[in-house]
């Protein structure tokens, strides 16, 4: 039997990191975990008790109350993939707003969420066989992994997709509006002194600015085919 590897995917926003995860941990009967979802998640218990909106930010009180969150992927049989519950409830379609989108990078600064989210992520993969994106994987989390890449694309084309992506959901959104959200996010997350995104040394940078999915995942699939067969 081959071994199962670890597999971090980093990167900017919108760059189809969850994407590509599913369908590696679809084919390789890894477990996919959405660290992306679990910061979702927070923000949206901050935004509901009050913690955080877009000119507020009060980071004691959520610290105070990290305890009180629980989070857990269920399994959906029908869509293929697991989804966050947050606290019992399925928050899946709540996390992928654009208001959540703005809250974000906010609480992903905040040094003590971070270290709880880690602390469960490093939990959920330390027997290997799992597919795991977000932005600190491959250099905090998991920086031994055997595989490790980094997403890119230009803003403009995140932009785009992540606007015909909430548009074909039905959410009312504006492009610039989007594009903001986009830059904004690359700016805070590649600049917050706690885990800023990085690429590590020895990850595979891979833009995907002008290629489809199905050129993706060919591609990367060969890539985890040569680590498994080196690591067996």
């Amino acid at each position: 039997m081959s071994k199962k590897i670890t597999i971090a995917i980093d990167g900017f926003s919108s760059t189809g990191k969850s994407t590509i995860a599913k369908l590696l941990a679809k084919k390789y009967n890894y477990v996919y975990v959405d660290t992306g979802a679990m910061y979702r998640a927070v923000s949206l218990y901050a935004k509901n008790n009050g913690y955080v909106s877009n000119d507020l930010l009060n980071s004691n009180d959520l610290v105070s109350s990290l305890n009180d969150i629980t989070l857990v992927f269920v399994f959906n049989n029908d869509l293929g993939y697991a989804e966050i519950h947050l606290n019992g409830v399925n928050v899946e379609k709540e996390i992928r707003s654009l208001e959540i989108s703005q809250l974000v990078s906010k609480i992903a600064t905040i040094s003590e969420v971070r270290k709880k989210l880690v602390h469960e992520q490093k939990l959920m993969g330390k027997e290997g066989g799992i597919v795991m994106d977000g932005r600190d994987i491959g250099t905090v989390v998991f920086p031994e992994a055997e595989l490790k890449l980094f997403m890119t694309a230009s803003a403009d084309k995140r932009a785009t997709r992540r606007y015909n992506e909430l548009i074909n959901r039905g959410d009312k959104v504006n492009y610039n509006e989007i594009l903001f959200n986009v830059e904004e996010r690359d700016r805070i997350d590649s600049t917050r002194e706690d885990s800023p995104l990085l690429k590590a040394d020895d990850a595979i940078e891979f833009d995907n600015s002008d290629m489809g999915i199905n050129e993706q995942f060919e591609r990367i699939c060969s890539l985890v085919d040569k680590k498994i067969s080196q690591s067996s």
